[in-house]
């Protein structure tokens, strides 16, 4: 990712209505479908600017890897402690069969081997551990966005369950969101490439449209375990080692 991209995100992940909105979505995602046992270990691998760690603690105690230098510092500010260097496929500084929940958010995107981040993520699970992962949905949704973030692809359902299934994971549940403004970000991005302006900068919306499409992303999480959504900008996926 570029490192001005990441320097904006610093700036964006607390107050930006995509970010608010997205870690409530995972927040209920983990609460419903991959909650760990009380006390457990948890891992966000490529953490960024450390902006879901905050909400992770709530579930137990949390370690980070990022690779980024710069971005790492930021991230070790927010979790108080050291955060790993480790590189996926490898994650050669993490522990095997050590966390009870692994989390990848928008991560397994910018990776070349994806099955080997997948086997790698497996081994560094205990017996009966979940990995909860997000991707970008839709490949001919590419945008410039995908372009400056070093995206490698994007996921369609099937590919998505694919990638699990073909780990050394099961899949448990598969399903989109971010699907309730799926339509006005399908207009917005035609329109865009249609008038050859697509910009990838990420800026704050007027305050209070801020806080609606931040409300209305996060009024989501109301459906998680309840009924599948519609197709949206996002997938996730819950994988475990199908032990314990």
């Amino acid at each position: 990712m570029e490192r001005t991209v990441y320097s904006h995100m610093a700036d964006l992940d607390q107050r930006h209505w995509w970010y608010r909105g997205r870690r409530r979505i995972l927040e209920k995602l983990i609460a419903h479908y991959a909650s760990p046992p009380e006390g457990g270990k948890i891992l966000e691998v490529g953490c960024g600017t450390g902006h879901n760690l905050g909400m992770l603690m709530r579930f137990g105690e949390v370690d980070a890897v990022e690779l980024d230098e710069s971005v790492r510092a930021i991230a070790e500010s927010r979790l108080g402690r050291q955060v790993m260097a480790g590189r996926l496929p490898e994650l050669d500084d993490v522990a095997d069969s050590t966390y009870d929940l692994i989390a990848a958010f928008d991560v397994i995107e910018h990776i070349a081997e994806a099955d080997a981040a997948m086997a790698s993520i497996a081994r560094k699970l205990r017996p009966g551990g979940k990995l909860a992962i997000t991707v970008p949905a839709h490949q001919w949704m590419w945008s410039a966005h995908d372009t400056i973030n070093h995206h490698k692809r994007r996921y369609s359902k099937r590919s998505l369950a694919s990638l699990v299934e073909r780990s050394p994971l099961r899949l448990e549940a598969i399903g989109y969101f971010n699907s309730l403004l799926f339509p006005l970000a399908v207009g917005q991005r035609m329109a865009s490439k249609l008038a050859g302006r697509e910009d990838a900068r990420l800026g704050i919306p007027p305050g209070p449209l801020n806080a609606l499409l931040s409300s209305i992303f996060a009024f989501e999480r109301h459906a998680v375990g309840r009924v599948p959504l519609p197709p949206g900008l996002s997938l996730f996926a819950i994988a475990s080692t199908g032990q314990g």
